[in-house]
């Protein structure tokens, strides 16, 4: 949204008052990230913003077979504990 003020010179300044809405900025944005499923599908469909595993907040749009992945979500989804729950193989609890 742009504004004019008219001072009493007769000229006028014109300010531009834009809004930001870049989430994350730097090397974040050559990479696929990995997020929930479910949360990535709802961005599509609402362009509601996602976070990564990184941290990364973006909304969705690109190909992201066009990226290479993001090394800290990998890292992070690699780690046996990010799948860890406090149920053994049996079923029973620990």
């Amino acid at each position: 949204m742009s504004t004019a003020e008219q001072p009493s010179g007769g000229t006028a300044t014109i300010t531009d008052e834009r809004v930001d809405y870049s989430t994350d900025n730097g090397d974040h944005e050559r990479f696929s990230h990995y997020a929930e499923k479910e949360k990535i599908t709802e961005a599509l469909v609402l362009g509601t913003p996602v976070t990564a595993l990184c941290g990364k907040v973006w909304v969705p749009s690109r190909d992201p077979s066009r990226f290479p992945i993001c090394p800290t979500c990998k890292e992070i989804f690699d780690d046996p504990r990010f799948f860890h729950d406090d149920e053994d193989s049996s079923g029973g609890e620990k």
